[in-house]
């Protein structure tokens, strides 16, 4: 099945809501989803474009005498097992700016209760996990500021693994005080 974005995946969800044109959508968003998850005019109707290019929603056009028409959207089955799809896939990352997690959580009543409590259960390991990592980050971040002595490290190169770096053999300290050299003389 074909991937898209966030963006294109929130506003599927919201389509679900009672929200049917880029207006309501946005009124939406700025109400219930902005604190986690921010969304302008500039991404919502080339993103209802490309829905419906896609087959995931249809357009109708209504039109009142007083008023210019009004383009409302509906979700296509294919849109809602788009939808649903993407609701059940793992959080891949610790949000930093949008939170992903409450995104799908916000739009959980189209998939099982069992599914929800997996994928929770999920991020709750991966901050638990990111939580742990925490010190040894401090740890490396005062090394390479010249606040910790070097010779904690006990290795001659360093590679990361998971985001941390990870000592491989004997000698890291002289690599560390060229490294300080050339920058306290450059």
């Amino acid at each position: 099945m074909k991937t898209y974005n966030q963006t294109t995946y929130a506003i599927l969800g919201l389509l679900t809501t009672d929200c049917r044109s880029g207006y309501a959508i946005k009124q939406m968003i700025d109400r219930s989803l902005n604190h986690f998850w921010k969304i302008s005019y500039g991404q919502i109707y080339p993103t209802l474009k490309l829905i419906v290019d896609e087959g995931l929603a249809t357009i109708n056009a209504s039109s009142e005498d007083s008023k210019p028409g009004k383009n409302e959207y509906e979700l296509t089955p294919k849109g809602k097992e788009v939808l649903k799809s993407w609701l059940e896939e793992p959080i891949e990352q610790i949000p930093v700016e949008r939170n992903e997690i409450l995104l799908k959580l916000f739009f959980g009543s189209h998939q099982s209760k069992e599914k929800t409590i997996e994928q929770l259960e999920e991020y709750k390991l991966k901050l638990e996990t990111a939580t742990l990592r925490i010190p040894e980050l401090n740890r490396c971040s005062r090394m390479i500021m010249g606040k910790e002595r070097t010779r904690n490290i006990g290795s001659s190169h360093w590679t990361t693994e998971n985001g941390l770096p990870k000592p491989q053999s004997n000698g890291a300290r002289l690599r560390l005080k060229r490294f300080r050299r050339r920058n306290r003389n450059g």
